[in-house]
């Protein structure tokens, strides 16, 4: 028999969520990019979208901030659909390197492919396979219009970002470079970095970022917009990267804990995907030593326990 939690016990949780953490003072922005040293770090917002469409927002979800990191899913969605499976895992692979997520090293140990999608070197690996492969412009057209469809809106590219993004990129020119040395890379190193560092400054909300969550939960349907954006089979490939390396060399502590397949970005934002139930995604600056929110960890582990919520406990869950 199935359990079932209605929405106003969701709702209740997340309202609970925020006002428990959002005092919480730990961590601190990711100054090593200007443009996200300077955002307000008491910013604070969880967001939770349900397979109906609908949407429970809490606090500052509304405000656009940089997506980073949790880009990297799109982009992995973009190529999985594009190349199939197969090719993925001969090209790039699926697995975690247990270090962080801008390592040189990696790559070093591990020449033979970039490891994942979901860490810097396998994503930009995956920026090159977009296509049409030689065409900046017409990659990136396929770059936003994926990542739009996933959060069914138009994400914006935030200009002062991306200009701060590119005059700090060093260490991830030198990962193009590597991976060029070792054959891993498939379009040109210096446009594959720049559309990976162009997509990383798109500007998205929390409430966007739960209607990418809940597209993946609902097997590439988006109940917002009501479209199918990739095929249902990816969703079991695309989580399992997520329950692999979505929070870097901090994930298996996460997985244990909270039970449930997360991306994170130094943005500060970070979303979970529960399939078939709902995607969730909290956003707050301060980060941890893995670049990973605070807050927005602290707050999607305190709903899933209050509700009992874990993707490996093997009981079938309905919200109504």
């Amino acid at each position: 028999m199935d359990r079932r939690i209605t929405k106003e016990e969701l709702k209740l949780a997340v309202t609970e969520a925020y006002k428990r953490f959002r005092e919480n003072r730990e961590g601190k922005n990711a100054d090593y990019i200007p443009y996200l040293a300077h955002i307000d770090s008491n910013l604070f917002g969880i967001a939770v979208c349900l397979p109906g469409g609908e949407t429970i927002t809490v606090g500052d979800c509304d405000y656009r901030f940089g997506i980073e990191s949790i880009s990297k899913v799109a982009t992995a969605l973009l190529v999985l659909k594009d190349y199939g499976p197969e090719t993925i895992m001969d090209m790039i692979g699926a697995d975690a390197t247990g270090m962080p997520f801008n390592s040189v090293l990696a790559i070093l140990l591990e020449n033979e492919h970039p490891s994942t999608p979901l860490v810097n070197a396998g994503a930009i690996s995956a920026v090159s396979m977009v296509r049409p492969v030689g065409n900046s412009c017409g990659k990136w057209e396929a770059i936003q219009s994926n990542i739009n469809q996933l959060c069914g809106n138009v994400l914006p590219l935030i200009d002062e970002l991306y200009k701060s993004e590119s005059a700090s990129n060093s260490n991830n020119r030198a990962i193009a470079w590597l991976l060029k040395n070792y054959g891993r890379i498939y379009d040109e190193p210096e446009i594959s970095l720049d559309l990976y560092t162009r997509q990383c400054s798109l500007g998205v909300t929390a409430k966007e970022l739960s209607i990418m969550a809940a597209t993946i939960a609902c097997s590439g349907y988006n109940p917002v917009t009501k479209k199918s954006v990739f095929p249902p089979q990816l969703t079991e490939k695309i989580t399992s990267m997520m329950a692999t390396v979505g929070l870097y060399e901090y994930t298996g502590d996460w997985m244990f804990r909270c039970g449930i397949p997360a991306k994170s970005g130094v943005g500060g934002g970070i979303i979970g995907v529960l399939p078939g139930i709902f995607g969730i995604a909290a956003f707050s600056p301060p980060i941890d030593k893995a670049g990973n929110s605070v807050r927005a960890q602290l707050a999607i582990r305190y709903i899933m326990e209050q509700l009992r919520l874990n993707i490996f406990s093997g009981e079938r869950v309905v919200i109504v």
